[in-house]
């Protein structure tokens, strides 16, 4: 489970047994975990969090896009 970034208590990562999925990623915070398509950025399982802790993970996300994209072909494609 790589670890891809930590902010404001999100941490950002993927799980290694998702290779056969479309790139995405998974979003832990307290307890609770969403998961987010990568191209187009979209939710697929949103994990009871809050609105706006979802709008703030998607802005990290379209800040972040290109490195998560990068660092998931690094990891399934290697």
């Amino acid at each position: 489970m790589p670890t891809i970034l930590e902010i404001e208590g999100f941490r950002f990562f993927f799980y290694s047994a998702d290779r056969n999925e479309p790139p995405h990623i998974h979003v832990r915070k307290a307890g609770q975990e969403a998961k987010f398509w990568l191209d187009p950025i979209r939710p697929a399982r949103l994990g009871g969090f809050k609105r706006n802790d979802l709008r703030r993970m998607i802005e990290i996300l379209e800040e972040n896009q290109e490195h998560i994209l990068e660092r998931w072909n690094e990891h399934f494609n290697s």
